[in-house]
């Protein structure tokens, strides 16, 4: 008989085991979260803008082990630090839930009260969880090297740039509106004449095989592209025997330590010389690819909006981690980096 009850017994904690398995996999369905979506493909894509769940693990595996270690989590609304804890205090969210919280925001701009009634917690944490990824990922993913030697750059070099061997970097700025402020002098200082409205702006470069090597801060929308290459830092990075390609509104000759290609001036002409011409028109192909580049961090959807007052304190990680994510969301530069 005590044989028989424990048999029994053994079978019902079984039983009971594979039920509360069951139900753990049915509740991961059925709560918003990134294992909801990680069959389709399709939907990861449409809510990170990553083109798989397994190059969204790729990332994954990169941050996991800095999350436990590394990561600073804000306390308050703010875009501070201090005052802050570690990882320890964390919400009721896993990481992984974290990190598809935050891309969410980043690349569908949802409202943080949105996002708040998906994840099932306060919006004041949803701003908490933001502030914290995005200063996070501008740490982590930046301290990766974002800038390549000149021999990586050149041995990948791809065959459409062999009328320009040495090109290190193609650049160009772009901007994204931003609230006006008060102060009239900042007005004046963010206002730009381009946009016609409030801006900030940035400048990007990628290397000739599509990597983005180059983020700068963002400055005022008022400032010229002349002056953001001038206070970007990139000056120190170049070298003699390195080129940059630029549009023609860079006007950096004087700045930059190396060659620079640009397409060419009329400089009072009628009309340009044939090889003035062939020339204008090779680059501005190869251009197309950087103006590609800040289009998908353009289409992250967060930049539609003008960015309230409110982000300006993060805008900048903001801003710098979503071009930082364009080299992880096709892969490869994950596939190397994770090893």
């Amino acid at each position: 008989m005590a044989n028989e009850l424990q048999t029994e017994n053994e079978v019902l904690r079984k039983r009971i085991e594979l039920l509360q398995s069951q139900v753990e996999k049915l509740q991961l369905r059925i709560r918003f979260g990134l294992e909801r979506f990680a069959g389709s493909d399709d939907e990861i894509r449409f809510y990170t803008r990553f083109a798989s769940y397994k190059h969204f693990q790729y990332l994954w595996k990169l941050v996991e082990r800095a999350v436990k270690t590394k990561m600073i989590r804000v306390t308050n609304t703010k875009a501070s630090i201090a005052g802050s804890d570690r990882f320890h205090t964390s919400t009721k969210l896993p990481p992984i839930d974290e990190l598809f919280l935050f891309l969410m925001y980043l690349s569908l701009g949802q409202p943080q009260q949105d996002l708040a009634e998906r994840f099932g917690i306060h919006r004041t944490t949803v701003s908490r969880i933001i502030n914290t990824w995005a200063n996070f990922l501008y740490q982590l993913l930046g301290s990766k090297r974002l800038w390549l030697p000149k021999e990586v750059v050149r041995a990948r070099l791809p065959a459409e740039f062999a009328s320009y061997p040495d090109t290190q970097v193609v650049l160009d700025c772009t901007e994204i509106y931003c609230q006006t402020p008060s102060d009239l002098l900042l007005q004046s200082e963010v206002f730009s004449t381009y946009k016609s409205h409030s801006t900030l702006k940035a400048m990007i470069g990628m290397a000739p095989h599509g990597a983005i090597t180059f983020v700068s801060a963002l400055f005022a929308g008022s400032m010229s592209d002349r002056e953001i290459f001038k206070q970007s830092g990139i000056v120190r990075l170049l070298q003699p025997d390195m080129a940059i390609m630029v549009d023609k509104g860079f006007l950096v000759d004087s700045l930059a330590t190396c060659k620079v290609y640009r397409p060419a001036f009329l400089s009072g002409k009628n009309q340009m010389s044939p090889h003035d011409v062939r020339e204008t028109q090779s680059i501005a192909r190869l251009r197309v690819h950087v103006e590609r580049c800040i289009r998908r961090v353009k289409e992250n959807k967060l930049f539609d909006h003008v960015l309230p007052v409110s982000v300006c304190g993060i805008i900048d990680e903001l801003f710098n981690v979503a071009c930082f994510l364009v080299n992880y969301q096709n892969g490869p530069l994950v596939k190397a980096w994770a090893k």
